[in-house]
């Protein structure tokens, strides 16, 4: 007999050899129905494993992440399968589940079209209800080679020949078709309920530019239609948000063949800017933070100092000046710490918090850039902290309510996550620990919820990341919270202590916008453009009805201006609906439309972008009550 302790605590013993299939009916018939895979002793392994000794078990279902990821790593397998048949020539590269859902990649000696897609989604369609059945075997490195050699994949016969020599090489088949894999994986095709094929794109095999291109389908699966539909529906309003397609149709920012990967922004998408960074700089200088601003071009040798060299120089552009080395800063920190170096510090000045708008340069892969989410420069809203020990849980509990703050102005859910030590690393074991729960502390001591991910921290310390979550469910990583007991290291940072002697500071990096331009990016998406009164590039917009009413028009406009209401007066002559309509388009949240009864009466009739014709009014009754709703910063959603 085996005892297995659920997640639950609860402690049962079964017969040696049970599978964990079995063991699901045993607990409830409706579990063994929910079922995609589970996880012994915290490691996720197949419905169909058999329990040979003690363990801890947890079943999982699609409402878990591992769920939902194993059961669209077996709609990969499907796709590759539906491909096969179809296509019997294509090779077969990888093929992962990722975050929405999943995609392959494949070697074919043609381009695959939407209507290819189709016939492809309606043979996966077909695989699942064949019902066939997904199982597990393993073969020595040696026949593993030969095997995929006989079925004619030179892809996995690569990833096989970069194993080591003794290695076990697993397989997984469903019906005529097998593959390559380590798994996990449903117990049956069936489950895959619902499947759709969302995309094409290139991709160069294993990520190297010198390699082949190969063609990626990608896919999403779900177990419900109801659950694809309504996926598939926020993808389609997605689309209409996409900040490229409104960054332009509302004249904020354009991408131009000139400089791809650096965005230009144009008058309206700088005034949207320049209000995020008044806002910025205010919520900091309550926060008991100082400004700052450091070259974006430094000498080699502090990069070399820092650790970018060693760490990060693949990503980074260079320049000589003079004869030597210099490179464009990818990151902020090796600045602020020289601006700390430039006088001694005590003590009594900790926590000394400078923070910065700093223009930083990262190169991406072309494929990789997409409007304001994927840039090559962009303004990181970077703060750098110096403290002592004993500051650090108080620091990060003043940067986390800072980040409370700023968020829900913006009418953002977020939730949080915290990054460990990863092999590539600098420190000793005793300054990581320290790190790790210093942060771990402070965000249990506010009583916030998080998850771990082991070995994803910076190279010189542990971080706190948090995701927003906007409108549509979707999330994006934005504020980071990273602690440092390295860079003080390197650089020799000192202050004097209580005791007239010279220690080692703490430092903090920390972002809240994360990027500014990919902040303004979400904004953008999360409103559909539709940005709240205190952040939109236009706020009212004054239209006449004709030209009687031009000069009433040009009063109500300069009132407006005198106040700092940021207005638009339109006196063309057009007919008044479509002057309206098109200010309807631009999502300007505020209409002053003005005929002879307006003029007559010194009033102004308003219309809402959200709530429609408000009626006439007194100006300056409309003045007190936008410059309330600017002044409170209220959101529209």
């Amino acid at each position: 007999m085996v005892k297995v302790t659920l997640k639950d605590g609860k402690v049962i013993e079964f017969e040696n050899g049970i599978k964990i299939s079995d063991i699901a009916m045993k607990i409830s018939p409706a579990l063994y129905k929910k079922a995609m895979v589970a996880k012994v002793n915290g490691e996720r392994k197949d419905l169909m494993t058999e329990i040979n000794e003690d363990c801890s078990l947890e079943i999982l279902t699609f409402d878990d992440e591992d769920g939902k990821w194993t059961l669209r790593h077996t709609a990969a397998h499907i796709l590759a399968q539906a491909v096969k048949r179809l296509y019997p020539d294509v090779k077969l590269a990888i093929g992962p589940a990722i975050d929405t859902g999943f995609y392959y990649d494949f070697d074919a000696e043609f381009s695959f079209t939407p209507e290819m897609l189709e016939n492809i989604e309606k043979e996966m369609q077909k695989i699942v209800k064949e019902d066939l059945k997904l199982e597990r075997f393993e073969l020595p490195r040696d026949k593993a080679i030969e095997f995929m050699k006989e079925k004619g994949e030179p892809y996995k016969v690569e990833l096989i020949e970069d194993l080591p020599e003794d290695a076990v090489i697993s397989f997984y088949r469903q019906g005529e078709f097998v593959d390559l894999c380590a798994g996990t994986h449903v117990p049956s095709t069936k489950k895959v309920k619902a499947v759709k094929l969302l995309s094409l794109a290139g991709a160069y095999w294993r990520g190297n530019e010198k390699n082949k291109m190969l063609q990626r389908i990608y896919g999403t699966a779900f177990t419900k239609k109801s659950e694809l539909e309504e996926y598939i529906h926020m993808l389609e309003e997605a689309k209409k948000r996409d900040n490229r397609k409104l960054g332009k149709e509302l004249e904020l920012f354009g991408v131009l063949e000139e400089g791809p990967g650096f965005p230009f922004f144009y008058p309206k998408g700088m005034v949207l800017r320049n209000v995020l960074e008044d806002y910025w700089r205010e919520m900091h200088v309550k926060a008991g933070y100082n400004e700052i601003k450091t070259p974006i071009i430094l000498n080699e040798a502090l990069w070399h100092r820092s650790g970018h060299w060693d760490h990060y120089k693949e990503n980074m552009y260079f320049t000589k000046i003079d004869g030597e080395d210099y490179a464009i800063k990818p990151m902020n920190c090796p600045g602020a710490i020289l601006v700390y170096k430039s006088s001694m510090h005590s003590y009594k000045e900790f926590p000394l918090r400078l923070c910065e708008l700093g223009l930083v340069h990262r190169h991406e892969l072309s494929g990789a850039l997409h409007g304001l989410m994927r840039v090559r420069c962009f303004t990181q809203d970077d703060a750098h902290i110096f403290m002592t020990k004993e500051q650090i849980k108080d620091e990060i509990v003043g940067v986390m309510k800072l980040v409370d703050d700023f968020y829900k102005v913006f009418g953002f859910e977020y939730f949080i996550e915290v990054s460990t030590r990863p092999e590539d690393s600098m420190g000793s074991d005793e300054d990581w620990e320290i790190a790790t729960s210093s942060l771990m502390n402070a965000l249990d001591s506010l009583g916030k919820e998080y998850k771990v991910n082991e070995g994803d921290g910076a190279f010189y310390g542990p971080k706190i990341d948090i995701h927003l979550k906007d409108c549509l469910g979707r999330t994006w990583q934005c504020a980071t919270i990273q602690l440092d007991f390295q860079m003080p290291e390197r650089f020799e940072l000192e202050y004097v202590g209580s005791d007239g002697e010279k220690h080692r500071p703490v430092m903090v990096h920390r972002v809240i916008f994360g990027s500014i331009e990919r902040f303004i990016g979400i904004l953008i998406e999360h409103y559909a453009g539709a940005f709240p009164t205190w952040l939109a590039p236009v706020q009212v917009k004054i239209m006449n009805i004709t030209d009687a009413q031009k000069g009433y028009a040009e009063e109500v406009y300069n009132r407006l201006k005198e106040v700092g209401i940021r207005a638009e007066l339109d006196l063309r002559n057009e007919k008044i609906g479509y002057k309206i309509r098109e200010a309807q388009l631009k999502k300007i949240p505020y209409m002053i439309i003005l005929g002879n009864k307006e003029m007559e009466n010194k009033q102004i009739a308003v219309r809402s972008r959200k709530q429609g014709d408000i009626g006439a009014i007194e100006l300056n009754k409309f003045i007190e009550n936008i410059l309330e709703e600017i002044r409170e910063r209220k959101n529209n959603l």
